[in-house]
């Protein structure tokens, strides 16, 4: 697919993540870097940092490395040149739908917390200026 390979510290800056969080999820077994250099360098793709941003997205929304785990397998499998049985693929992509209703009610979650926030600091903006 891509032949481009990227050493961990262009990764993480493209990723915004710190190498010790990409070495973490390489420990996790959540991404492998794709090749290693002769020197023994984690060498990544640009499917590896796809499957990173993946990650870093998931991640604020309160999945768990098993949860990530899980989606990023069943992505995997949707995208991958296996062939897939028609119940199959409907398995995974009832799969696929979970994660993302998941995902979608812990951004409204999200609002209201920050609608919150928003209203507090104006409050104590508010507060100061009456001062």
């Amino acid at each position: 697919m891509d032949d481009k390979h990227m050493q961990i510290g262009e990764v993480a800056a493209r990723t915004e993540l710190s190498l010790r969080t990409i070495r973490h999820y390489e420990e996790t077994g959540l991404v492998v870097p794709s090749a290693r250099s002769q020197g023994g360098f984690r060498l990544y793709t640009e499917t590896d940092v796809a499957r990173l941003v993946v990650i870093r997205r998931m991640k604020p929304l309160g999945f768990t490395l098993e949860q990530m785990r899980d989606l990023l397998a069943a992505t995997d499998r949707l995208d991958g040149d296996d062939a897939l049985e028609d119940g199959e693929r409907e398995l995974l992509l009832e799969r696929v739908r979970a994660y993302r209703q998941t995902a979608a009610e812990q951004v409204e979650k999200l609002r209201v917390q920050l609608a919150r926030a928003e209203d507090f600091a104006a409050t104590l903006g508010a507060r100061l200026e009456a001062r």
